[in-house]
């Protein structure tokens, strides 16, 4: 029995409360998960769970186990730290929760990381609210703005910019916005991801204005509000990884460009830094790396054409 694997086996089956839910994270079969939990039992010569009709709770000696079970492989991952990694594999799956325009941008990038970690899989949930990460088994959330949640552990990775667009159609009907309070005369999209869908903020610089609207036009999908903007309905506030190549192929046009709209954190949140999976540790570094160099590339090449 390959002990280490039996613990991390029984570390899901615990968090998870499910043989079936373990086996879909590990990407293992069920029978596999049951076996390696009873070899575990077998060896320890103890009962570790209680199996019912009504599924799976832990013993008295595996609520005392799980804690030395996890400083265990805690213990393990430092090891492999501190040996510089050699031979370490990244396996199994990672299941990742985005909102939907950077989960869009992600899956054009995963393959690298794919094709570099051959035994990693990951599960993309395009979500544009916050999860339960525990009861949806959530390895990593890629979420906008602050997180409340003080429960999770949180990487700040990098900023949002967003641009104020329209279609030329549009702005060929109507004037374009020179300052906040022009945008009340206009028609909004809003996209709903915050929950407050009467107010967009902007800033100079030098100051932070926020401005009531009545929008024309609520979506709780990113890419909703898009496809309405390219399609003429009115302005929108788009992330860069939405906007940008509208903009250098003039299909939308950025308007108030001396008001930006406000930037937000990116943060990746996930349960707990201690025991990080390899499997996850690796697509954290991905996310860093991608959102810090590749989104800053993307923003530098609209302005190259916008100012070009």
């Amino acid at each position: 029995m390959d002990i280490v694997s039996a613990l991390r086996t029984f570390q899901r089956v615990a968090e998870t409360g499910s043989f079936s839910a373990a086996a879909h994270d590990l990407d293992v079969t069920q029978p596999a998960v049951s076996r390696q939990v009873a070899s575990l039992e077998s060896h320890f010569n103890t009962r570790l769970l209680h199996r019912t009709t009504s599924g799976l709770s832990l013993t008295a000696e595996g609520e005392r186990m799980l804690p030395m079970a996890l400083r265990i492989l805690e213990a393990v991952e430092e090891l492999g730290d501190a040996a510089g990694s050699n031979g370490a594999t990244a396996s199994g799956k990672v299941r990742l929760s985005v909102p939907a325009p950077l989960g869009l941008y992600l899956s054009e990038r995963l393959g690298d990381l794919l094709a570099v970690h051959p035994k990693l899989s990951v599960e993309l949930i395009f979500r544009e609210q916050s999860s339960d990460m525990i009861e949806e088994r959530l390895d990593l959330e890629v979420r906008l703005g602050s997180v409340a949640d003080s429960s999770l552990v949180c990487r700040r990775i990098g900023w949002t910019t967003a641009f104020l667009v329209a279609s030329p159609a549009y702005l060929a009907r109507k004037a374009a916005p020179r300052a906040p309070k022009d945008i009340r005369d206009h028609e909004c999209l809003c996209y709903d991801r915050a929950g407050d869908t009467c107010t967009w903020s902007f800033s100079n610089g030098s100051e932070d204005i926020s401005v009531r609207i009545t929008p024309r036009l609520t979506a709780c999908n990113a890419i909703a509000i898009h496809r309405a903007a390219l399609a003429g309905a009115g302005l929108a506030v788009l992330s860069h990884i939405i906007a940008v190549p509208d903009i250098a192929a003039g299909r939308l046009i950025p308007v108030m460009e001396d008001f930006q709209p406000s930037r937000l954190p990116i943060t990746v949140v996930y349960p707990s830094r201690r025991n990080m999976p390899l499997r996850v540790k690796t697509v954290l570094d991905f996310l860093t790396d991608v959102i810090g160099q590749d989104l800053s590339m993307c923003v530098s090449g609209a302005d190259r054409q916008r100012n070009g």
